[in-house]
């Protein structure tokens, strides 16, 4: 059996690269539940069907926060598995709206990468990702710097 390849080294990263992520989900209700009790976000727009309804989009919102989580873990095998640090979340864009059964998908590109100045075994690299539902419709966009060691130090 094959170990499965998780992360990549600073040295493989190349600016301009495109990385489309392999994983992806389908969110469920209970999903959205479960993330709003969690974090605590007892918004009814994103638990109660009746008023949701009434509300611009006619139906439960899943929770803008929980679609930025999932989409950092579709992109953990690819960009940040063996990463040290996610140093900063530079923006984060919300650009639609995502619902109960929507599937979300993303991409990664590689914007900047520059050797760590403290860390010897280390470089950063400056990623933006796009996360988009089964319809290709953006959702999410969001940019950050990631602290990735080096294969040789």
């Amino acid at each position: 059996m094959e170990a499965s390849k998780l992360g990549s080294f600073f040295e493989s990263f190349q600016v301009g690269d495109v990385i489309e992520h392999s994983l992806s989900k389908t969110i469920f209700e209970s999903d959205n539940n479960l993330f709003s009790l969690l974090t605590m976000n007892h918004h009814p727009v994103h638990l109660n069907a009746d008023y949701a309804s009434k509300q611009h989009h006619g139906q439960i919102l899943v929770v803008g926060t929980l679609v930025f989580s999932l989409v950092v873990g579709i992109t953990v095998p690819d960009i940040s598995g063996k990463a040290i640090a996610n140093l900063n979340y530079e923006s984060v864009n919300h650009l639609h709206p995502v619902f109960i059964g929507d599937t979300i998908y993303a991409k990664t590109m590689i914007l900047e990468k520059r050797e760590s100045k403290s860390r010897k075994d280390s470089g950063l690299i400056k990623v933006e990702t796009i996360a988009f539902n089964q319809d290709g419709t953006d959702v999410l966009k969001f940019t950050r710097t990631v602290l990735v060691k080096k294969a040789q130090p």
